[in-house]
């Protein structure tokens, strides 16, 4: 071995990994060169923004911003919306908010087009695998979609979960599978399913003798976190439920194709789910979910969870974590960006409320209630580790609190 060559560890680049390291499967859209090479590129600077630019605007907050709202307010900013308005004259945080909607924009674009090229391929690989009315998809065409869901692009992203462009239509799904790499940056793994995979791992140390029979995740859209479930606990049946049908076509034939069976996919809004008795399910599941809900739904899917769910069992919401007085003021207004500039209208609101209350007003006891941590679950060998990452983007870090609760056995 030649001394002077350092282990490839110690020569690898810092940020995501290659594009095509991603998993595949048979709906996964096929990429050119040159599309690799944007999406790489957005993956890129969006590292960059969290690791290199966001330390700059913390700096500049210290050093400007901060001592002109003392001096104007005559005290300390007593809360992140007067943080907020000072960083908004800051020309550090002005570059850093416009560059972080740019990627937000350019990923949404870019990751819709190579879907829309091949849209009609993919749709009838998509009616092939996992066809409506099969074993694994049930669709309702009636189902309405609820207003937070169809007058928002949620994320930038052009239709949201649930515009059809064309008959069977999947693009939403395959957007959303292919590019969510770029607003990661590659922190939830190979097939996108780290914090599924978290959440599985949390619940095995947590519960280690828990055996759900029937399994429930409410918001699923293309199962990303209902596969690691449903193929961890393999004689358990999965139901994944969500108001969209395109990633919902999507989602059913990414796991037939990816050998996932014991799973089906039910277009039905998580706030009737009446369809089901009541303590039906032993485990009841939403990911990155609450904060798209307006507060009517939310209220509303806690009732539906508390009721669906059996004596002994669990339910977990996995979120980014709560506003609080432990969490810096320059924290929380960071955080905030998502509500103002990236189509996220419930985002603050779902932050700053008192979910134990909420859950509380379910019908759970204060002794039943569940918090907890988890970090993405990925290939170390490929993808970074959230948990050994000290880098804060303040919204995307695969790093989450769970909020949840177990109700009393019988």
């Amino acid at each position: 071995m030649n001394p002077s060559k350092k282990p490839a560890a110690a020569n690898a680049p810092e940020g995501p990994p290659d594009y095509r390291v991603l998993g595949r499967h048979a709906v996964f859209p096929e990429t050119t060169h040159d599309e690799v090479e944007r999406l790489n590129f957005l993956a890129q600077m969006n590292r960059h923004l969290a690791a290199r630019v966001v330390p700059g605007v913390q700096r500049a907050y210290e050093a400007r911003v901060r001592p002109a709202l003392c001096e104007a307010l005559g005290r300390e900013p007593r809360d992140r919306h007067e943080v907020r308005r000072g960083l908004l004259r800051d020309p550090a945080f002005q570059t850093w908010s416009a560059l972080r909607r740019m990627t937000m924009e350019q990923r949404q674009q870019a990751g819709l087009w190579t879907a829309l090229r091949q849209g009609e391929r993919l749709a009838a690989t998509a009616a092939e695998l996992a066809p409506a009315g099969g074993p694994q998809l049930e669709l309702d065409p009636t189902l309405p979609i609820p207003r937070y869901v169809s007058a928002v692009d949620h994320h930038c992203m052009p239709g949201s979960y649930h515009h059809e462009r064309f008959a069977g239509d999947v693009s939403a799904g395959a957007n959303y599978d292919h590019g969510g790499f770029v607003t990661t940056a590659g922190l939830l793994g190979r097939y996108a399913d780290g914090g599924g995979q978290a959440v599985v791992q949390w619940v095995r140390r947590r519960l280690p003798g828990f055996r759900p029979r029937r399994i429930l995740d409410i918001g699923c859209t293309v199962g990303h976190s209902a596969l690691p479930i449903a193929q961890a606990f393999p004689e358990a049946e999965v139901v994944a439920v969500d108001v969209a049908a395109p990633v919902l076509r999507y989602a059913a034939a990414r796991a037939a194709s990816l050998g996932v069976h014991n799973i089906r996919f039910v277009q039905a809004s998580g706030e009737n789910l009446s369809r089901f008795e009541d303590q039906s399910f032993d485990w009841i599941q939403t990911t990155m979910f609450l904060h798209e809900l307006s507060t009517t739904a939310l209220t509303a899917i806690f009732n539906e969870s508390r009721r669906l769910l059996r004596p002994g069992g669990i339910v977990l919401h996995v979120e980014q974590p709560q506003y609080s007085a432990a969490m810096p003021l320059f924290e929380q207004a960071l955080r905030d960006w998502d509500a103002f500039y990236n189509n996220e209208p419930f985002w603050s609101r779902l932050h700053e409320m008192d979910l134990d209350s909420h859950m509380r007003e379910a019908g759970f006891h204060a002794d039943e209630l569940i918090h907890g941590g988890v970090t993405a679950v990925v290939d170390r060998g490929l993808f970074p580790d959230a948990a050994d990452d000290s880098t804060e983007d303040y919204g995307r870090k695969a790093a989450w609190h769970v909020i949840g609760a177990q109700r009393a056995a019988a």
